[in-house]
């Protein structure tokens, strides 16, 4: 049985809303930091791929040390060959994405189009296979010539990949980061200082 929420009372409301106004500049500070990262991303995409690049590096180190660790440890959950072929191939990558982030940045993008060739083929056999149980297969094998196009022109020029993903993540974190701004000017007026 489901319980219902109990209201808070005019005290009660009037400290909450205290406790999340007085903590605008916390949104502010990511809102910030968000748009910088943004516009940082638009004027040199380049360096934006390398330095995501460098720090999912960093992410898949810390990765890798930890499931070295777990592989030495009692109840990992999966067999201890595999947690320390895990770990490796995290501490591998990890090495090399710190090493030269551009360099993986590029390789990455060329093995999502791989995958995009991939599952565009699979997208298209498997609308002509399905073609008389259901309406509109052609959306179907659209979608998957798009994967295969976007693939093809991934493998041909991964940097160029690494630039549009930057540009785009630079276009996302802009608007969050604005939006951020905004909200924590909203919730600064919750305060009754």
């Amino acid at each position: 049985m489901a319980t219902r929420p109990v209201p808070l009372d005019g005290r009660s409301s009037s400290r909450l809303r205290d406790t999340v106004g007085r903590s605008w500049w916390v949104i502010l500070l990511f809102g910030l930091f968000s748009a910088v990262f943004g516009i940082m991303a638009l004027l040199n995409p380049l360096a934006a791929g390398a330095g995501l690049t460098w720090a999912l590096g960093l992410l898949a180190i810390a990765e890798g040390v930890v499931g070295l660790i777990g592989a030495f440890g009692k109840g990992a959950g999966v067999s201890r060959g595999w947690m320390i072929l895990y770990a490796v191939i995290s501490l591998i990558f990890g090495v090399m994405a710190v090493l030269n982030p551009l360099s993986m940045a590029a390789s990455i993008a060329m093995v999502m189009g791989v995958w995009f060739i991939f599952s565009g083929v699979m997208r298209i056999i498997w609308a002509v296979r399905v073609r008389k149980e259901i309406d509109n297969e052609w959306l179907l094998i659209l979608g998957g010539v798009v994967s295969v196009a976007l693939g093809v022109l991934l493998v041909m020029a991964p940097v160029a990949g690494v630039l549009v993903g930057a540009i785009w993540i630079g276009i996302g974190a802009l608007i969050y980061g604005v939006l951020q701004i905004w909200a924590a000017f909203k919730v600064r007026k919750l305060t009754s200082f």
